[in-house]
């Protein structure tokens, strides 16, 4: 999709640093990806509004001032923006009324253009634009729906297009007594697309005789390559002048050029300096880089040397997948994964290796996840970002002396802060080059060791039975402008890569520098890189690699699922930039998004509310917390309309599934409505809903549960919670989504975001005795202000978990998922099929508070009516109970049924859980309190 924001390949989301940048995901079979005319919503806080990027520096414009009113200081000044827009060869809109005066189109090769009371001074190119009065066209409006409404100029058929791009340029009004009224710089990105789309080869080729560069930077003026033969310092090899035709700079050398280092000189005009630039840049196309990201290295990614042992033979060894309705995923940080894991030799901590450790105490956890039936893991970024040192130059905390302070103590967290710009952690949000796997998880980052240790990990995860999802990140960059180190497409073609606003400063509602992907070749580069990933090292992305086989690619194209955060906010919103993928947009062409109705209807509040406000699982209405939520009355529609939010999301969040709500109406899922009056339905089919309550960003599963219920609860009660929450995701139709350590209780000491908290907070035990509970005040920065209600509930002991605990939630996780493979009903493959077959029993003005009954109906072979899916069972209910006491509901409709509980849930070690009963003659259910409860009917009775 062309989706005007983050692609993951599979957050896409919290408030601090990433905007719910609706990232999307790529994997094996599941991606993040946009498709070719969505604008991949720019997003804001998942991907956050504000960076979480210390010392970036932004565009700054000057503030803005009525176009029509510019005085004479404010005139010369004028340049720094770039109101107007070249959208194709013939036509620039800008915003202004001439009346009966005059436009001039400048342009200035050596960068000399300034503004005086009698017009642009400096220029070598002086031309006449033409009013055109018909607007713009339809096209074009499409594509920049946010200029729809500016005047348009004709730029006369006989100029040289093609030179003027790489120029200063910029247009001024003339009143008709010759005085200038205005002027400012070109958004040159329209025309840019209409003269220079190019679908030819970038990048570095590989031949049998030589090596040729391509580089698409169709407004520079002179292009080298120079070439070196070490990761850094050293004398050049040589420097190659490119040869420029239509835009593409290319160059051919020799093949021992393979496995040297390249950075690009870009002579070029960029519209931040108001200056001709002379850029060192990366290949935007880079496959490998050096240490430093500094060196962009020649790797032939087909090279046999790179490839483990059976490499090539990986796509039909890849598990199973029938359906994307099977899909379940965990989403994982491989810094987490190993970097506390003492059963992992440090060479190898939070590192691609640790995967490969057939025996350490993570991967015999994902082992035990992927045999209850786990399919996917979701990589947080593994492409080349900012924030880490790929060298290792890291500075550490000291844990031993950490682990003797106080659990409530602020002292962990001052520690922490003080290093953590130098030391080894970052989520990865910060992204550099998409197509180049990062060089701090290798075990030497130069030369491509990361190439193979990627794919060795690949492979390992397979061979192990999960498949692999990439958090690709593709709505923004690190850098922009000519100097900063992290910049690289902003110094290949300035303008171009990144969206700018009607000033022509660049949009950061997505975290910062948000990329365009409604521009043609951002688009390409998305798609482009994405086919890389889904071939050298076989995860994978929709339409461009549905095309993909086994046979020519080594990948099996019809396994590729696409999911993203699907957010609508910032410039794109509302399809502001054109059509955006957002959740409303994505229905009915079979890309995912996170339901983030169902996580806020079962916990309470948002991320964004305040953080004792109640939900389903955490006590609203039947357990109140300190939190004023109004009165009795208030509390219990709260809560009854919380549980149509949730039964909706587990039917798979259908637009068009009929139930019957809290008041006893029947209604279409995209009638039960939001606070602010928004459908809470969305979805055409079962995949495109992702049901989660927890992820990466924002507080954990147990951590928010912890917050919410109130304090004088137990623990016990607290994991009854957790296992609560995890089970609706589990046991829901579409596709359920897991943070890493929802099945370990696992506690960030209750920070808020932790994308830059180092491994302190971030620890997973994959030891199961301790959850990390209590590990000091969490960082300042984004959690000072709820320090007061974080304080003493670290402080308590009775807060934190036992290793008993871990073990019975770890168990209790792998039995939900055993359960949800245990048959085909829970994972139904179509709207109809769910609006057949799925009912919700306790609903209407006089339900039970606090109980979601769910019924999944089977047929029977040769009989009329629903078709026969599951050979084992005929009919399941499951039962959630969040109330603190047991409950008896009874159901005519579910009489006479040979109801038992599931036998997963009849030989686990939850002895809470046998206490469930079902009543033949009645249709009456017993259910223990806060727990889910599955009956089935066996077709042998």
């Amino acid at each position: 999709m062309s989706i005007t924001s983050p692609l993951s390949i599979c957050p896409i989301s919290s408030t601090s640093r990433k905007l719910p940048s609706s990232g999307y995901f790529f994997s094996p079979p599941i991606s993040r990806f946009r498709s070719s005319c969505i604008t991949i919503p720019s997003t804001s806080l998942h991907l956050s509004s504000l960076s979480r990027q210390r010392g970036k520096r932004g565009t700054v414009c000057c503030s803005s001032m009525p176009l029509e009113q510019i005085s004479s200081p404010q005139l010369q000044c004028s340049l720094l923006y770039s109101r107007a827009y070249w959208v194709t060869r013939s036509l620039i809109a800008w915003n202004i009324d001439i009346a009966d005066g005059s436009c001039y189109l400048y342009a200035s090769r050596t960068a000399g253009l300034v503004v005086t009371e009698d017009g642009i001074q400096g220029h070598e190119v002086k031309i006449k634009l033409e009013v055109e009065n018909s607007g713009l066209p339809s096209n074009v409006v499409e594509k920049f729906p946010h200029i729809r409404h500016n005047r348009v100029f004709r730029v006369p058929t006989s100029v040289d297009v093609k030179s003027l791009v790489k120029c200063q340029l910029a247009v001024a009004s003339f009143h008709s007594d010759g005085q200038c009224s205005n002027a400012t710089g070109l958004q040159l990105p329209g025309v840019i697309d209409d003269l220079f789309a190019y679908g030819g080869p970038l990048g570095a080729v590989f031949t049998k005789e030589a090596v040729s560069l391509y580089l698409w930077a169709p407004t520079a003026q002179a292009v080298s390559a120079i070439i070196y033969g070490d990761s850094s310092g050293g004398v050049p090899l040589e420097s190659v002048q490119l040869e420029e035709v239509d835009g593409v700079w290319s160059a051919h050398g020799p093949r021992n050029w393979e496995g040297c280092y390249y950075v690009y000189e870009v002579s070029v005009y960029h519209p931040s300096t108001l200056r001709i630039e002379t850029c060192m840049a990366n290949d935007p196309y880079a496959r490998g880089l050096s240490s430093d990201g500094k060196r962009t290295l020649l790797v032939n990614l087909d090279c046999d040397a790179l490839k483990p042992d059976g490499w090539d033979a990986l796509a039909d060894e890849k598990p199973k997948l029938s359906s994307f309705s099977d899909i379940s995923i965990y989403e994982l940080h491989i810094r987490d994964f190993s970097a506390s894991d003492q059963t992992v030799h440090p060479d190898f901590h939070g590192g691609y290796l640790a995967f490969t450790l057939q025996d350490s105490a993570g991967v015999l956890h994902l082992k035990k996840l992927a045999y209850a039936g786990l399919t996917h893991v979701h990589l947080l970024p593994t492409f080349q970002f900012a924030g880490v040192d790929d060298e290792k130059k890291w500075k550490h905390v000291d844990t031993d002396m950490l682990a003797t302070l106080p659990p409530d103590s602020d002292q962990q967290q001052a520690r922490v802060t003080e290093i953590q710009d130098d030391d080894g952690y970052n989520w990865g949000y910060n992204p550099v080059l998409w197509g180049v796997p990062k060089g701090s998880y290798a075990s030497n980052p130069n030369g491509s060791c990361r190439t193979v240790e990627f794919r060795k990990m690949v492979q390992a995860l397979n061979r192990i039975g999960l498949r692999v999802i990439l958090d690709v990140v593709y709505n923004h960059l690190h850098g922009s402008g000519p100097l900063d180190d992290y910049s690289v497409l902003d110094k290949v073609v300035p303008g171009y890569y990144l969206r700018r606003n009607s000033d022509g400063c660049i949009e950061n509602s997505t975290c910062i520098n948000n990329t365009a992907s409604e521009h043609f070749m951002v688009e390409r580069l998305i798609l482009d890189d994405l086919l890389c990933w889904a071939v050298d090292y076989k995860v994978k992305a929709k339409n461009a690699l549905q095309s993909l086989s086994k046979e020519k690619n080594g990948v099996d194209g019809s396994t590729i699922y696409i999911y993203g955060e699907g957010w609508d906010f910032g410039e794109v919103a509302k399809n502001g930039r054109g059509i955006n993928a957002s959740q409303f947009n994505l229905c009915g062409i079979g890309i995912g998004s996170f339901n983030d109705r169902i996580r806020d209807a079962v916990l309470g509040g948002s991320p964004f509310g305040h953080p004792l406000q109640q939900g389903f699982v955490t006590g609203l209405s039947l357990q109140p917390n300190s939190h004023d939520h109004g009165d009795k009355t208030s509390m219990d529609h709260m809560l009854a309309v919380s549980q149509d939010y949730i039964q909706v999301g587990m039917a798979a969040n259908l637009r068009d599934f009929v139930l019957t709500n809290h008041e006893g109406v029947e209604v279409k899922g995209s009638e039960v409505l939001t606070h602010d009056q928004l459908p809470v339905a969305y979805a055409l089919c079962p995949i495109e809903t992702i049901n989660y309550v927890s992820a990466h960003d924002n507080e954990t599963l147990f951590d928010i549960v912890s917050m919410k219920t109130p304090v004088e609860i137990s623990v016990d009660e607290r994991c009854r919670i957790n296992h609560l929450a995890t089970s609706i995701v589990a046991l829901s139709q579409g596709i359920p989504f897991f943070h890493s350590g929802d099945e370990l209780l696992r506690s960030k000491s209750l920070d808020r975001d932790s994308y830059n908290s180092g491994d302190w907070f971030n620890r997973l035990d994959f030891s199961y005795n301790t959850n990390n509970w209590g590990v000091g005040l969490p960082p300042k920065e984004k959690n000072e202000k709820n320090w007061p209600l974080i304080k003493p509930r670290l402080a308590d002991p009775s807060f934190k978990p036992q290793k008993r605990h871990i073990l019975a939630a770890v168990e209790n996780f792998s039995n939900m998922l055993r359960i949800r493979y245990s048959s085909p009903l829970f994972r139904l493959r179509t709207a109809n099929s769910i609006q057949r077959r799925v009912r919700f029993h306790n609903t209407g003005p006089s339900s039970v508070p606090g109980v979601i009954v769910m019924s999944i109906e089977d047929g029977y072979e040769g009989m009329p009516g629903l078709a026969q899916l599951d050979p084992i069972y005929s009919c399941i209910v499951i039962i959630f109970n969040v109330c603190p006491t047991e409950v008896s509901f009874g159901c005519p409709a579910l009489q006479k049924r040979t109801l038992k509980l599931h036998p997963v849930q009849l030989t686990s070690t939850d002895q809470i859980v046998k206490n469930s009963k079902y009543e033949t003659s009645s249709g009456s259910f017993i259910v223990p309190p806060r727990t889910t409860s599955v009956f089935v009917e066996s077709r042998d009775i």
